[in-house]
């Protein structure tokens, strides 16, 4: 390095922008992925003893994927090469590989090389770096959003440990952003602040679990907001709305507007208006809510307001929690709502919790009754001589697939919790039940 580059990379360190001259120096200074780097956890084992093996960061963006690698480029006493899959081509990662293979022959020293995007690599160019990784030559970390076993060569995925980057939550941007305020040498602490409560909340909130995009907006609002005559930068709500372009939703996720939203979005599925459940549910997301808490009220409503009146509407609402665990949002946005959008425009029948709840009453507050003879168990071998099992009439013998006999203790043989509504599917059930009461020795279904 001569002069000229020492001096510009003083400046870039200065004009950097605070994302980038906040971003973590060792690991103790590492806000979040406890889970991945916490203490005891083993890249963080693996990092402090310098002993690493091929990895893959992947997670959304902002989570500290890129800034993880830098932490270890500190750490280690091996050489670290950078490379983004964005600019370098094949020709790059050639001059590297060889550069690391003189580098361990003459000096015996390795080579950590980072690509960040790595998923932006095609096929051929991540074939190239098989060798050098089989033989250790290079110890690769790479860097994705997208997920690794779709989009990396699955050889190179097969030589690596794959580490999962979560978004962060608002307690950690929180954390962050606050380290940035104090920090005087790196951060804003040198600026005289008064940042109200409000807008910092609004920062955090709209930051979507980006450390980069919350950072970068608050300096945006710090160095644009001139002083007032006592020399204080305020920061109201105002700014913070004009430097993140959000803004504030009456949103608070811990008080009244929370239970209140999700609240309306309920009644609005139960209420077969998909209009309002749309709207309700667009507030939400926009607001930063969970969007686990979102879907649990989604599953629940879907068996609680739908039943048996169009079944299905369970299996949309789990299969969109189960979408929302495998893709994340934004992305999820889209199962969530075909899920939401689907209650509300089903038929509707709440006979489920009706007669679940009555069936545990019972139990809670009626006589406890036992097994019926021959409901018991008759698998073991004196079974029989005890009455187990004999008088047991298995339906499948007998026609149509159903054979009258009594289910129930004998104190409640004439119990009745489910009454079937004439809603949806629900009516062909009625219909079957009915069918079935003629059958047996008390009708009960007419």
């Amino acid at each position: 390095m001569d002069l000229f580059d020492f001096s510009r990379g003083e400046v870039l360190k200065r004009a950097a922008p605070l994302a980038a001259r906040m971003r973590p120096r060792n690991l103790n200074e590492f806000i979040g992925q406890d889970e991945v780097v916490g203490k005891g956890a083993l890249l963080r084992r693996s990092i402090e003893a310098d002993h690493l093996s091929s990895l893959i960061f992947y997670g959304p963006p902002g989570s500290g994927k890129t800034t993880l690698a830098q932490v270890i480029a500190h750490t280690t006493k091996g050489c670290f090469e950078q490379l983004s899959a964005v600019t370098a081509g094949i020709a790059d990662v050639r001059r590297v590989i060889q550069e690391a293979r003189e580098r361990l022959g003459l000096y015996g020293k390795r080579t950590i090389l980072f690509i960040d995007e790595i998923h932006r690599f095609n096929k051929s160019q991540q074939d190239a770096f098989l060798p050098a990784v089989e033989e250790g030559t290079v110890i690769l970390i790479g860097a994705t959003t997208e997920n690794p076993y779709f989009e990396v060569n699955s050889a190179l995925v097969s030589r690596s440990r794959i580490f999962r980057l979560k978004q962060l939550n608002e307690e950690e941007i929180e954390k962050i952003l606050k380290s940035a305020i104090n920090d005087p040498e790196r951060g804003l602490g040198s600026y005289r602040l008064n940042i109200d409560n409000d807008a910092l909340k609004h920062l955090i909130s709209t930051a979507g679990g980006d450390a980069r995009v919350a950072l970068n907006s608050l300096e945006l609002a710090v160095i644009t907001t001139p002083p007032d005559k006592d020399g204080v930068r305020r920061i109201t709500l105002e700014v913070a709305e004009q430097s993140i372009q959000r803004r504030a939703v009456r949103y608070d996720k811990t008080g009244d507007s929370h239970y209140d939203v999700i609240s309306a979005f309920i009644k609005s599925m139960r209420g077969s208006d998909p209009n309002a459940t749309l709207y309700w549910l667009a507030r939400m997301l926009d607001a930063g809510e969970d969007p686990e808490f979102i879907m649990r009220r989604i599953i629940i409503c879907a068996a609680e307001d739908v039943g048996l009146a169009d079944p299905q509407a369970l299996v949309v609402a789990t299969a969109a929690g189960q979408a929302l665990a495998y893709i994340g949002l934004p992305e999820a946005r889209l199962p969530i709502a075909q899920a939401a959008l689907y209650i509300a425009c089903a038929p509707k029948s709440n006979t489920v919790i009706q007669s679940i709840d009555a069936a545990l009453s019972d139990i809670k507050n009626g006589p406890s009754g036992e097994v019926p003879a021959h409901l018991r168990d008759a698998h073991y071998s004196q079974a029989g001589k005890i009455g187990h099992g004999i008088e047991y009439k298995y339906p499948h013998n007998y026609p149509g697939n159903f054979v009258n006999q009594n289910y129930l203790p004998k104190e409640l043989s004439s119990a009745r919790y489910y009454y079937p509504t004439e809603n949806g599917q629900e009516k062909l059930l009625k219909v079957r039940l009915q069918e079935l009461d003629k059958k047996s020795d008390n009708a009960s279904f007419d």
